[in-house]
């Protein structure tokens, strides 16, 4: 599931560097991308739930919940 998150982010933010980690529906994501320079912490953050909605869909999803979240640009 972490490799499915994953490509998943980087299918919608291609130059991204993403970390997933977590187990059991519950995962933490960290992203870095220059995508998110100049827009707000809830904007980046919808970017990559728009990236992971598919999994998130449906009764039986995959992906149950995001406990932490953490959007960087790069340095």
């Amino acid at each position: 599931m972490i490799e499915e998150i994953e490509k998943a982010i980087l299918e919608a933010i291609p130059d991204a560097q993403v970390k997933a980690s977590g187990g059991g529906g519950h995962f933490n994501i960290e992203v870095v991308s220059s995508v998110f320079a100049g827009k707000s912490p809830l904007q980046q953050q919808r970017i990559v739930y728009k990236a992971i909605w598919e999994l998130m869909k449906g009764d039986n999803a995959p992906l149950h919940a995001v406990d932490s979240m953490i959007c960087k640009v790069p340095e």
